[in-house]
C-alpha cells in the first residue's frame, strides 16, 4: 500500500496561514505527524491562495525536509510550481497529476525521465472526465504507450482512474471497480493504480465511513495506491486490514503496528 499523505495542502485553513506566515512550526508538525502515521509519500500543495506559488512550494518542500526524510508528492496544476519544487527537492518525487493529453503526457513524461520522478496521470482528457469504462481505458492505454515512449518505467506510473462524488453519481463506484480491474491487465507488470480518496465522499455524509469503506472495495479490486488522510486511524487500519486479507502481508496478532512501522521511512 502507498498512502500520499493529502493533509499538507494550502486549500486547508491551517496551511494556508503557515504558508502566509511562513510558519515552519504548523507544516512540520503536519509532516512529523503523516510520516509516523506510515505516509510513504507527502503530498505538497500551496493551494490557489499564495500570491507567490513558486516560491511557496519551494518554502513547503525545504520546510518539510528539514524535519523528515519521507519523499514528497508535488502537487500543482502548474508546471512552473512543480518545477519550483523540483529544484529543492532532495530525493525523486511523485508528481500530481497530469491529464491524459499526448502532448502533455509528452512534457511530464519527459521530466520524469530528466528528474527520475514519478507521475500521477488522470484517466481524463480534454474533453473531461468521461463516464464511460471503455473511453477511461483508452485514456489508460494512451498514457501507458506515451510512458513507453520516453522509457519510464511502468513502477513510476501511478494511474488515477477519477473518484466523483457518490453523491453527485452513485453509479461511480461500480464503474471505477471495473477500470481498475481492466488497467491491471494492460501491462505486466501492471502500473499503480491510486485515486483522490476523499472525492469519493465530497460534499456527503458519514465521510469518514464511505472513505473507509471505499479504500477497502478498491484495494481488494487491485488499487495500491490512495492519497488520503492518513492521520485518520480507522481508515488506515482499514486498508491495512484489507491488504493482510488479501495476503499481502503476513498475519500476526500485532499485523498492524508492524505494517505501520514498515510503511515508516
Amino acid at each position: 500500500m502507498i498512502a500520499i499523505a493529502e493533509r499538507i495542502n494550502g486549500m486547508f485553513k491551517d496551511v494556508r496561514q503557515a504558508i502566509a506566515d511562513k510558519n515552519k512550526k504548523v507544516i512540520q508538525d503536519l509532516a512529523r505527524r503523516q510520516a509516523e502515521a506510515g505516509a510513504a509519500y507527502l503530498d505538497v500543495n500551496v493551494g490557489t491562495a499564495a500570491r507567490d506559488q513558486t516560491g511557496a512550494m519551494k518554502w513547503l518542500v525545504e520546510t518539510i525536509q528539514e524535519v523528515v526524510k519521507t519523499p514528497l508528492a508535488l502537487d500543482s496544476q502548474k508546471l512552473e510550481v512543480i518545477k519550483a519544487g523540483l529544484e529543492v527537492a532532495d530525493k525523486p518525487v511523485l508528481i500530481n497529476s497530469c491529464q491524459a493529453d499526448p502532448e502533455k503526457l509528452d512534457t511530464y513524461f519527459a521530466l520524469c525521465s530528466e528528474k527520475n520522478a514519478s507521475l500521477i496521470c488522470l484517466t481524463m482528457d480534454k474533453e473531461g472526465v468521461s463516464q464511460d469504462v471503455a473511453k477511461r481505458l483508452d485514456n489508460a492505454m494512451t498514457i501507458l504507450t506515451k510512458a513507453q515512449e520516453h522509457n519510464v518505467p511502468v513502477e513510476h506510473i501511478f494511474i488515477d482512474p477519477i473518484f466523483l462524488p457518490v453523491n453527485v453519481d452513485q453509479r461511480q463506484p461500480k464503474i471505477i471497480l471495473e477500470v481498475i480491474q481492466q488497467i491491471r491487465l494492460m501491462s505486466d507488470p501492471p502500473p499503480h493504480i491510486t485515486c483522490g480518496l476523499s472525492n469519493i465522499s465530497q460534499g456527503a455524509a458519514n465521510r469518514s465511513l464511505i472513505n473507509r469503506t471505499a479504500v477497502v472495495m478498491f484495494a481488494a479490486a487491485g488499487m495500491d495506491s490512495a492519497i488520503c488522510d492518513v492521520l485518520d486511524k480507522e481508515l488506515m487500519d482499514a486498508w491495512i486490514t484489507a491488504e493482510m486479507l488479501l495476503n499481502k502481508m503476513i498475519y500476526s496478532d500485532d499485523y498492524i503496528k508492524a505494517a505501520i512501522a514498515s510503511l515508516r521511512r
